[in-house]
């Protein structure tokens, strides 16, 4: 049977930045996907991470980079950018950016593997 989330469960993270989860392991306690709905205000930025799960973000307003291998990728609005599983990996923002993640298997802190020191 369909079910219907009504409502995304927001997940707490610094900076200002915003997490709204409809499937994943804190919402729907999927282990296999997860589905967010992020908003990232501009001059926003996370530690690099070299994730245990692959990442497919959808850029719906502004944009975001993402710094990989001593390069920096702007991500435009209308735009997609997948990232492989243990790629290292750093995600900022210069403008306010409203974003789709879909992680595959479904984010958590600890497949994140941040580099608290970045």
């Amino acid at each position: 049977m369909p079910e219907l989330i009504s409502e995304p469960t927001m997940i707490p993270v610094p900076g200002g930045k915003s997490i709204a989860e409809y499937i994943g392991r804190v919402k729907t306690g999927d282990n296999e996907v997860s589905i967010a709905v992020m908003h990232a205000p501009a001059g926003w930025s996370e530690p690099a991470q070299a994730p245990a799960f692959d990442e497919f973000t959808i850029v719906i307003t502004g944009s975001i980079d993402v710094e990989h291998e001593g390069k920096t990728t702007t991500v435009g609005a209308g735009q997609a950018l997948i990232t492989r599983a243990g790629e290292k990996v750093r995600y900022l923002t210069r403008e306010d950016a409203h974003y789709v993640a879909i992680c595959v298997p479904a984010f958590s802190p600890e497949l994140a593997n941040r580099d608290e020191d970045a």
